[in-house]
């Protein structure tokens, strides 16, 4: 379990926790805005949502340790480009090819892992685990980050160049990308070989029928639709640091930690989540997480606390971070309430995936152009009044999942 955990942060690491943690530098190092750098992370949406669909019959087929020692390695090789701090078209290129190589063969390989590793009274847990565990992985790295950005920045009151900003942000993608590597080779040796019988062409054929019953059935439209709702919040807590160097006047450094500290949060609420979820049964907490979100999101965008100390404004962060990452720990858990065989947790992933996680097309696109090039809060209380109907949206269908459980 350890191994999938690492596994299934390290590969998102260099595509999702760098721009989500690393934004306020990224900008002005690649000169880059917001709106450009949500459509690097479309391109990324696109290939990606392709690739899940696909990638849910390979993990049916092959090995989980071939499939994602090969997907670490291929990320990381996108690692060593991006260092070079390309033009802004080849970073989006770069995004683009991040979208094969980190879902094609690793995202249902990495869901099925740990649905076979959880027994079906412990899903909560094993996903709570599998995710709050990345959720550490990724805040580590991210401190990590943090610790070398202020090692390379000057003295408070010096001035930060340009040149700085280049080379920090150098090092603090070497250094991630490193880890991507060194975690494909520990994967690939840690990880068991299964024991894979050798199939017939029939064997290796993909079953549409299933595929196709499985689309009709209207727990898997209600469940892609959660983790639509759910994904939506969870790349939205990427613009929680430049919400700080751009309204709350935080420097570049303090808006880091911020991003930092708002990562680790999210072990707190996976685990936690995942381990009360198996006491009751995980679909029964996803209604309240989504309420969270609906009363957090509406309050920054009514701007009901924007007079007063910026603590109380941060508290409001920090139970809208709750609610999504609470959520992260449970719309994969609630694949065993709809009695899926095991043998399609595979088709099953990459079907509800599909729906689930077009957020990365659009959601980047969504608050670069909301944003603007140089946001205030008047554009950020209007980015956070939208995005309320998303939550609110989740509210109701997972009302109507439950009402559809009910009947199996």
């Amino acid at each position: 379990m350890f191994a999938l955990i690492i596994a299934g942060e390290a590969i998102f690491l260099l595509p999702f926790i760098l721009m989500r943690v690393f934004k306020p530098i990224i900008r002005e190092a690649f000169l880059i805005s917001d709106a450009e750098i949500g459509e690097a992370q479309a391109l990324y949406g696109i290939t990606a949502v392709l690739s899940y669909f696909f990638g849910g019959f390979i993990a049916d087929k092959w090995e989980t340790r071939k499939l994602l020692s090969i997907s670490l390695l291929l990320t990381a090789v996108g690692g060593f480009w991006m260092a070079l701090i390309p033009s802004i078209f080849t970073l989006k290129l770069l995004y683009a090819f991040w979208g094969v190589s980190t879902i094609l063969f690793f995202w249902a390989a990495l869901i099925k892992g740990t649905r076979q590793w959880g027994n079906k009274n412990n899903q909560g847990l094993s996903f709570g685990l599998l995710d709050g565990g990345r959720g550490i992985f990724a805040a580590t790295i991210a401190l990590s980050g943090a610790g070398i950005l202020t090692f390379f920045f000057p003295q408070k009151g010096a001035e930060i160049t340009f040149e700085n900003k280049v080379e920090t942000l150098r090092y603090i993608i070497g250094a991630i990308t490193l880890i991507v590597f060194i975690v494909a080779l520990f994967v690939w040796k840690v990880i068991p070989k299964e024991n894979y019988k050798s199939r017939t062409g029939e064997e290796f054929k993909f079953n549409f029928n299933k595929a196709y019953s499985l689309m009709k059935e209207k727990k898997v439209i209600f469940h892609s639709m959660i983790i639509f709702c759910a994904y939506c919040a969870y790349k939205l807590t990427g613009v929680f640091g430049t919400y700080a160097k751009d309204v709350w006047n935080y420097s570049m450094e303090e808006a880091t930690y911020f991003a930092v500290f708002i990562q680790f949060l999210r072990p707190l609420a996976a685990i936690t989540i995942g381990w009360i979820a198996d006491k009751f049964i995980p679909s029964k907490l996803i209604a309240p997480s989504f309420s969270v979100l609906v009363i957090t999101s509406l309050t920054l965008g009514l701007g009901i606390f924007n007079q007063q100390p910026i603590l109380i404004s941060i508290t409001v962060f920090i139970f809208m971070a709750l609610g999504t990452y609470s959520l992260r720990g449970l719309y994969f858990a609630i694949i065993e309430e709809t009695k899926t065989p095991i043998q399609f947790t595979g088709t099953l992933v990459g079907i509800i995936s599909v729906v689930g996680f077009t957020p990365d097309i659009f959601m980047s696109l969504f608050t670069g152009y909301m944003l603007g090039e140089n946001p205030t809060i008047t554009e950020y209380k209007n980015l956070f009044t939208f995005f309320t109907l998303i939550p609110f949206t989740g509210l109701i269908t997972a009302l109507a999942f439950r009402k559809s459980m009910s009947k199996l």
